[in-house]
């Protein structure tokens, strides 16, 4: 019999052995850490100040605690949150003084077993028929009760909303006209919401009323600054803000937020003036038994050090004296912050500002026209620095102040040489530089948030979740439900992030060294990540800047659910980042973006052959980055002008030479209008190489305008010939061109690579066909966003016979899902090389997600699939739905405590082997995508029971204990559940062994 311990073998997506082992529970680990080792407990009926485990304390009396620890730590702190729902009633806040310590650690974990949800919701219940006809429940909801979000059974609802691109409408001044008298009807006018999907843009507006119109029809009129915004006055700053083109709201995509609208199953209102929630069920939806979440929090984690944003002060601010001879220039066309400056060419001129904080930086221009300025801080000469440049660069900080003591100082800017003396903005560092640090959230639900100020102020999107302030013309991102702003050493692992009304993380304000890891982020109404600012290019300090970041093996789909202009990871101006080993898809518009300021970094002879006529240029400290090994797919649903890879700006760290790198990705199944990889205006020293483009878009790569500039494309492969190559500097080589599947070795090795590890990914029996393990062989195309229910939304498709897909899986049970209808035929099927011959996928109507083969007690193993398409005019492949076996030394398994490896025993165990454990709690966990789940095992004398946890919920216990040894027993099972994401864990409660054997999932 060979034995090898396993214990800390980890399975990141559950995190509870990671924990475990960290604490030190597991053999061959030291207990000393343990032994020293502050735990807290939390659970969501907490209320005592103890946080022990007999008496646990609340979300904030844990944080509490942790303050009172955190200055004398010795080792990490842990605070085990109980699973259940915490429901939150403000924002859970960590600052600075609630950091790890000395070297050591907060980790807010999951308590082995359990699952807790961090929520933003209010529960609504109560619930009555209110129209028969319709089929329109409604509830009562607390007074004042503001929401723009719903989710049933933990599916969101869509709010009411008229069909898409209703017609017969005109845009009159700011109103949409039409000769449909219905909407002088609708009521509570000012809550509705004018929709437009333009470009790559998501434009919303709310009416301010409906009128009649002269020839008795409806006038919708929108709120007039809002249009203003959105339309007429549209900011257009360029170059580092926005670049080219400019979509405006001038149509209707749909109507939102009317009673009158509700008219479809899954649909909601919810009337605030009078205190009521409306909803028309799903099919199978019984409202006496539904849990109905009506988020009410927009944010529900925030971790915050000093300094908050920072937002440059005009050189026109009345708290600047000038003294000397200055003159005021507007309208430079340069690049000036504010298109203005202050100038002096009088030696001994001076501008002095009286600042509270403890640091300032000093934006200028940099030309050979200028020179010295003496800076002095309070009176004395701090440094001499000198603006002169060989070219003409706005916005430069050519001081940057940092560390002065906490207090009010004068800044003092003297002309001690060269022609000129600029002086373009000012940055005050209001506070010390110190960053919220060293904090980890592990296996925790973070679910259910809103964001209501579209709903009064609208949206006024500039690109990709960035938005326009109004007040400033300055661009301001969706918030988000988790956000780290000015954090260091910040870690989420193991986490999910679900059903948020704007983005899910945001690692934002010079946030350095953090980390997204395993992560499941999904069904977010904006962007699913968000990294860096997209506003501070000009930063000098490298404390104040986003750099050493990570986002990997984490898996990151149906975003912009709301907001159609969401990505699913978007980065701004960072440094030193790391995107890599992601599953992002099923994203409205994008599927990673990074990098901002269009053609800033680039030389005036490039935007003049743009065409532009003037010259916007400056620097921004990005460089350095990876986007590495992702895995993208079923992007660009809706919007146009986009990609599955965005590229935007400079890229070399402000003329640092910091080359970034995209490389080993998978980018497929992306609209027709989508460039696969898009390095738009302003991309620059960009390494691109080794990608696979598959399945979709116009190009599969877009160099389109000279600002484009160093950047090298080589060794990459794709199914689409079709490239752009206009800018400047740039070597590009045209891609390994594949047809009919056939892609080279080299290829397959990328497309295996690519996506989380095995070790952070769900385990999933249901496979959509867009799953990176599915060989499309012979000339197949994919369908997005196609709206007759496919699962998820697409599916793959052939006209010609012969034409085959194959997938090879390790299980006991296969399915094909297709769709029926009368333009199909049949689809041969092979099982393991053997002929299983031809089923019809006809039929006289439209029927989706059919199972048209389907195999099941198969031997548990490894078997291949392969359907040939043999008649009608297309053959199509939705899904797959896999019963599928995972041996006990599967990745997707963590074991977490003391166990131990047996293989060859001899006595019929799947693969010949277990693991198993003497000791009594110890556990395994198993994190799956899919709706059944069976535990395995060996039943024997000398075992005992097992207790069984799903999705943090007690199922009680299981019998291991038989009088005579058998293999391979089903002890626990489950079926029928909701299609998504569970967690099985399974805990020793006696007897001297548990063995775990293995895993069917489905």
């Amino acid at each position: 019999m060979t034995k090898m311990s396993h214990a800390c073998r980890v399975a990141l997506p559950t995190v509870l052995a990671a924990l475990l082992c960290a604490l030190g529970l597991a053999t061959g680990v030291s207990l000393a850490r343990a032994a020293t080792q502050s735990v807290l407990y939390a659970s969501p009926t907490g209320s005592g100040s103890a946080c022990t485990i007999t008496a646990p304390c609340s979300l904030t009396g844990a944080r509490t605690q942790v303050e009172a620890l955190a200055p004398d730590m010795t080792s990490d702190i842990t605070v085990y949150l109980r699973g259940g729902t915490y429901r939150l009633a403000s924002t859970f806040q960590l600052g600075v003084a609630d950091s790890g310590e000395n070297g050591y650690t907060v980790d807010y974990e999951a308590y082995p077993g359990e699952r807790p949800v961090i929520s933003g919701a209010t529960q609504v219940t109560g619930w009555s028929l209110y129209s028969s006809s319709l089929g329109i429940y409604r509830a009562s909801v607390p007074a004042g009760t503001e929401s723009s979000q719903l989710f049933v059974n933990g599916t969101r609802a869509v709010r009411a909303r008229s069909a898409s691109n209703p017609s017969g409408f005109t845009l009159s001044g700011s109103s949409f006209v039409t000769s449909d008298s219905s909407y002088l009807s609708y009521t509570n006018v000012s809550d509705i919401q004018i929709v437009d999907d333009n470009d790559w843009k998501q434009l919303r507006c709310p009416l301010t009323s409906i009128t009649k119109t002269s020839s008795g029809g409806s006038s919708l009129n929108v709120n007039p600054t809002c249009f203003s915004e959105n339309n007429t006055d549209v900011p257009d700053v360029g170059f580092p803000f926005n670049g080219n083109g400019l979509p405006v709201l001038n149509a209707i995509s749909w109507i939102e937020n009317a009673y009158q609208l509700l008219t479809k199953p899954g649909q909601f209102y919810l009337d605030s003036a009078a205190d009521y929630l409306y909803y028309i069920p799903l099919p199978g939806q019984n409202m006496a038994t539904a849990d109905v979440e009506l988020p009410v929090l927009q944010d529900l984690v925030d971790l915050s050090g000093t300094p908050g944003h920072l937002t440059p002060v005009n050189d026109t601010s009345s708290g600047i004296t000038y003294t000397g001879s200055w003159t005021y220039y507007s309208g430079r066309t340069y690049g000036d912050f504010g298109n203005d400056v202050h100038a002096t060419t009088v030696n001994g001129a001076s501008a002095s500002y009286t600042f509270t904080g403890t640091g300032i930086e000093v934006l200028s221009e940099k030309n050979d026209d200028e020179g010295n300025i003496g800076v002095y801080i309070d009176g004395s000469l701090y440094e001499t620095v000198s603006a002169d440049a060989s070219q003409r660069l706005a916005q430069q900080a050519v001081v940057a102040i940092s560390g002065l003591s906490q207090g009010t100082h004068t800044i003092e800017l003297v002309k001690e040489s060269g022609t000129y003396l600029l002086l373009d903005a000012l940055v005050v560092i209001p506070t010390p530089i110190q960053p919220v640090h060293n904090i980890t959230f592990s296996g925790i639900t973070f679910a259910y948030s809103t964001w209501t100020t579209p709903d009064t102020e609208g949206y006024l999107d500039n690109q990709s979740g960035i938005l326009w302030d109004p007040a400033t013309d300055l661009p301001v991102k969706t918030p988000a439900a988790v956000q780290v702003h000015r954090g260091d050493d910040i870690n989420f692992t193991g986490d999910v992030i679900e059903h948020t009304g704007d983005a899910g993380i945001d690692f934002a304000d010079g946030t350095q060294n953090s980390a997204i890891t395993g992560d499941w982020i999904t069904d977010t109404s904006s962007s699913g990540v968000e990294l860096g600012e997209a506003d501070d290019y000009y930063q000098a300090i490298a404390a104040l800047m986003t750099t050493g970041d990570t986002v990997t093996d984490s898996t990151i789909t149906d975003v912009g659910e709301d907001y159609h202009d969401g990505v699913g990871i978007w980065a701004g101006y960072t440094r030193d980042a790391v995107i890599s080993q992601n599953d992002v898809g099923y994203a409205s518009y994008g599927g990673i973006s990074m990098g901002w300021g269009w053609g800033w970094q680039s030389p005036c002879s490039m935007q003049a052959a743009q065409g532009l006529s003037t010259c916007r240029q400056g620097t921004d400290y990005a460089g350095g980055n990876q986007i590495t090994g992702n895995d993208i797919h079923n992007v660009m649903q809706y919007l146009l002008d986009g990609g599955a890879i965005y590229a935007n700006g400079g890229q070399d760290g402000g003329n640092a030479s910091m080359t970034s790198v995209i490389s080993g990705n998978v980018a497929a199944e992306a609209g027709a209008t989508a460039t696969m990889i898009y390095p738009d205006e302003g991309s620059s020293y960009w390494d691109i190489t080794d990608n696979v483009l598959r399945f979709g878009g116009a190009s599969w790569i877009g160099m389109w305008t000279p600002t484009v500039n160093n950047i090298t494309v080589d060794d990459n492969y794709s199914d689409n010939s079709s490239y752009y190559d206009n800018g400047t500097d740039t070597t590009l080589t045209q891609a390994t061109i594949v047809t009919d599947g056939a892609w080279p070795a080299a290829a397959q090795a990328i497309i295996a690579a690519a996506g989380p590890s095995e070790q952070y990914t769900p385990v999933s029996g249901l496979i959509d066909d867009d799953d990176l393990g599915i060989q499309y062989t012979g000339s197949w195309q994919a369908y997005i966003n196609r709206g007759l229910g496919d699962l998820d939304n697409g599916v793959h498709a052939t006209t010609v016979n012969g034409a085959s897909a194959s997938y090879t899986f390790t299980g006991t049970g296969i399915a094909v899902i297709s769709e029926k209808y009368l333009d199909q035929g049949n689809m041969e099927v092979y099982l393991d090389g053997v002929d299983k011959g031809a089923y019809s996928a006809y039929s006289a109507t439209r029927e989706v997600q059919q199972v048209i083969y389907s195999v099941s007690g198969l031997a548990a193993g490894t078997h291949t699939l392969k359907i040939v398409k043999d008649s009608g005019n297309y053959l199509l492949l939705d899904g797959l739905d896999v019963t599928r076996t995972l041996n006990d030394t599967d990745a997707a398994i963590s074991y977490t405590g003391s166990w131990e490896y047996y293989s060859g025993r001899g006595f019929g165990d799947y693969d010949n082997d277990v693991h198993a454990t003497t000791v009594n709690g110890n556990s395994v966990t198993v994190t799956f995508y899919g709706s059944a789940i069976s535990f395995y095992t060996e039943t024997y004398s000398d075992e005992g029971d097992i207790g069984v946890s799903l999705d943090g919920v007690s199922q009680g216990t299981v019998d291991a204990y038989a009088a005579t040894r058998s293999a391979q027993q089903v002890l626990y099972s489950v079926s029928g559940l909701t299609p998504g994401l569970h967690t099985l864990t399974l805990i020793k409660d006696s007897g001297a062994y548990m063995l775990v054997d293995r895993f069917d999932v489905s």
